[in-house]
Protein backbone atom coordinates (compact mmCIF):
# COMPACT_ATOMS: atom_id res chain seq x y z
CA UNK A 1 0.00 0.00 0.00
CA UNK A 2 2.98 2.59 0.54
CA UNK A 3 4.70 1.96 -2.25
CA UNK A 4 1.40 2.28 -3.91
CA UNK A 5 0.49 5.89 -2.17
CA UNK A 6 4.29 6.92 -3.04
CA UNK A 7 4.42 6.33 -6.56
CA UNK A 8 1.12 8.16 -7.03
CA UNK A 9 2.76 11.16 -4.97
CA UNK A 10 5.98 10.97 -7.22
CA UNK A 11 3.37 11.16 -10.35
CA UNK A 12 1.41 14.27 -8.97
CA UNK A 13 5.35 15.73 -8.05
CA UNK A 14 6.20 14.91 -12.17
CA UNK A 15 3.11 16.74 -13.10
CA UNK A 16 3.62 19.59 -11.06
CA UNK A 17 7.27 20.08 -12.00
CA UNK A 18 6.60 20.27 -15.50
CA UNK A 19 6.36 23.45 -17.28
CA UNK A 20 2.88 24.88 -17.85
CA UNK A 21 1.46 25.39 -21.77
CA UNK A 22 1.93 28.49 -22.96
CA UNK A 23 -0.95 28.47 -25.06
CA UNK A 24 -4.92 28.19 -25.20
CA UNK A 25 -7.70 27.73 -27.63
CA UNK A 26 -8.78 31.53 -27.98
CA UNK A 27 -12.09 32.11 -26.70
CA UNK A 28 -14.27 33.40 -29.02
CA UNK A 29 -17.95 34.34 -29.94
CA UNK A 30 -20.50 32.98 -31.78
CA UNK A 31 -21.61 34.46 -35.68
CA UNK A 32 -24.87 35.72 -34.50
CA UNK A 33 -24.93 36.46 -30.94
CA UNK A 34 -28.74 37.29 -31.38
CA UNK A 35 -30.01 33.84 -31.86
CA UNK A 36 -28.60 32.53 -28.62
CA UNK A 37 -31.33 35.18 -26.84
CA UNK A 38 -34.31 32.91 -27.88
CA UNK A 39 -36.47 30.08 -26.65
CA UNK A 40 -39.62 28.01 -27.49
CA UNK A 41 -40.48 27.92 -23.63
CA UNK A 42 -42.01 31.42 -23.28
CA UNK A 43 -40.84 31.97 -19.78
CA UNK A 44 -37.42 31.41 -20.89
CA UNK A 45 -37.79 33.24 -23.94
CA UNK A 46 -39.23 36.85 -22.02
CA UNK A 47 -36.05 36.30 -19.78
CA UNK A 48 -33.48 35.79 -22.16
CA UNK A 49 -35.12 38.71 -24.24
CA UNK A 50 -34.75 41.11 -21.16
CA UNK A 51 -31.05 40.28 -20.88
CA UNK A 52 -30.52 40.55 -24.56
CA UNK A 53 -31.86 44.33 -24.08
CA UNK A 54 -29.53 44.92 -21.30
CA UNK A 55 -26.81 43.63 -22.59
CA UNK A 56 -27.35 45.40 -26.17
CA UNK A 57 -29.67 48.67 -25.28
CA UNK A 58 -28.25 49.08 -21.82
CA UNK A 59 -24.14 47.97 -21.76
CA UNK A 60 -23.31 48.40 -25.46
CA UNK A 61 -25.69 51.31 -26.52
CA UNK A 62 -25.97 53.41 -22.92
CA UNK A 63 -29.40 53.98 -23.07
CA UNK A 64 -30.04 53.50 -19.02
CA UNK A 65 -32.91 55.77 -19.61
CA UNK A 66 -34.73 52.54 -20.89
CA UNK A 67 -33.43 50.71 -17.36
CA UNK A 68 -36.79 50.25 -15.38
CA UNK A 69 -38.40 48.03 -18.82
CA UNK A 70 -35.70 45.75 -18.17
CA UNK A 71 -34.36 45.77 -14.17
CA UNK A 72 -36.89 46.00 -11.49
CA UNK A 73 -36.60 48.90 -8.67
CA UNK A 74 -34.64 46.68 -5.94
CA UNK A 75 -32.17 45.21 -8.63
CA UNK A 76 -29.81 43.13 -6.33
CA UNK A 77 -26.08 43.89 -7.49
CA UNK A 78 -23.40 41.21 -6.54
CA UNK A 79 -20.69 42.94 -8.74
CA UNK A 80 -18.49 44.72 -5.64
CA UNK A 81 -18.20 47.93 -7.80
CA UNK A 82 -21.99 48.77 -7.92
CA UNK A 83 -24.59 49.02 -5.21
CA UNK A 84 -27.82 47.41 -5.57
CA UNK A 85 -30.81 49.26 -6.95
CA UNK A 86 -32.23 50.43 -10.13
CA UNK A 87 -31.23 54.32 -9.73
CA UNK A 88 -27.63 53.63 -8.05
CA UNK A 89 -27.25 51.23 -11.18
CA UNK A 90 -27.98 53.87 -13.50
CA UNK A 91 -26.34 56.28 -11.81
CA UNK A 92 -22.96 54.23 -11.75
CA UNK A 93 -23.01 53.93 -15.50
CA UNK A 94 -24.18 57.69 -16.34
CA UNK A 95 -22.52 59.44 -14.00
CA UNK A 96 -19.59 57.37 -12.57
CA UNK A 97 -18.73 55.85 -15.62
CA UNK A 98 -19.93 58.74 -18.05
CA UNK A 99 -21.50 56.39 -20.93
CA UNK A 100 -23.33 58.84 -22.97
CA UNK A 101 -25.96 56.76 -25.12
CA UNK A 102 -25.36 55.70 -29.54
CA UNK A 103 -27.99 55.44 -31.48
CA UNK A 104 -29.12 51.80 -30.68
CA UNK A 105 -28.32 49.05 -33.06
CA UNK A 106 -30.46 46.76 -34.96
CA UNK A 107 -28.35 44.00 -34.00
CA UNK A 108 -26.16 43.34 -30.90
CA UNK A 109 -22.08 43.78 -31.34
CA UNK A 110 -20.96 42.23 -28.44
CA UNK A 111 -19.28 38.77 -28.29
CA UNK A 112 -21.09 35.86 -27.00
CA UNK A 113 -20.31 32.61 -26.26
CA UNK A 114 -23.52 31.12 -24.55
CA UNK A 115 -26.40 32.10 -23.27
CA UNK A 116 -28.38 29.36 -20.68
CA UNK A 117 -31.56 30.20 -19.15
CA UNK A 118 -33.20 27.87 -16.55
CA UNK A 119 -35.83 28.65 -14.19
CA UNK A 120 -35.61 32.13 -13.35
CA UNK A 121 -31.82 32.10 -14.39
CA UNK A 122 -29.78 33.70 -17.18
CA UNK A 123 -26.28 33.29 -18.17
CA UNK A 124 -24.29 35.04 -20.06
CA UNK A 125 -20.63 33.83 -21.11
CA UNK A 126 -18.60 36.45 -22.92
CA UNK A 127 -14.93 36.78 -24.28
CA UNK A 128 -12.97 38.62 -22.62
CA UNK A 129 -9.19 39.92 -23.83
CA UNK A 130 -6.88 41.15 -21.09
CA UNK A 131 -2.92 42.26 -21.27
CA UNK A 132 -0.76 39.36 -19.88
CA UNK A 133 0.58 40.19 -16.76
CA UNK A 134 4.14 39.10 -17.65
CA UNK A 135 4.16 40.49 -21.17
CA UNK A 136 1.91 43.80 -21.65
CA UNK A 137 2.52 44.00 -25.21
CA UNK A 138 0.88 40.77 -25.55
CA UNK A 139 -2.88 39.43 -24.66
CA UNK A 140 -4.90 36.62 -23.87
CA UNK A 141 -8.43 35.37 -23.58
CA UNK A 142 -10.51 34.27 -20.77
CA UNK A 143 -14.41 34.06 -20.51
CA UNK A 144 -16.46 36.44 -18.18
CA UNK A 145 -19.52 35.46 -16.77
CA UNK A 146 -22.98 37.40 -15.96
CA UNK A 147 -26.26 35.76 -14.42
CA UNK A 148 -29.40 37.47 -13.62
CA UNK A 149 -31.97 36.69 -11.56
CA UNK A 150 -35.75 37.23 -13.29
CA UNK A 151 -38.61 38.69 -12.00
CA UNK A 152 -42.19 39.07 -13.89
CA UNK A 153 -39.77 39.51 -17.10
CA UNK A 154 -37.28 41.76 -15.38
CA UNK A 155 -33.54 41.51 -14.04
CA UNK A 156 -33.83 41.45 -10.15
CA UNK A 157 -30.20 40.00 -9.23
CA UNK A 158 -26.85 39.81 -10.52
CA UNK A 159 -23.89 38.20 -10.68
CA UNK A 160 -20.45 38.52 -12.53
CA UNK A 161 -16.52 37.67 -11.95
CA UNK A 162 -16.10 41.61 -11.18
CA UNK A 163 -13.25 41.99 -8.50
CA UNK A 164 -12.10 45.32 -7.16
CA UNK A 165 -8.52 46.36 -8.43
Amino acid sequence: MKSLVFAGLMVVASLALQPAAHSQEPVVGVPNPDALFTSTDPVLNTNKQAVYHIMKDLLEDNHWELADRYLTQRYIQHNPLVTSGLAPVVHFFTVVLKRKPKPITARMTSKIVSVVAEGDLVIVATPRVLKDPKDPSKTYTTTWFDMWRMKNGKADEHWDCQVKN
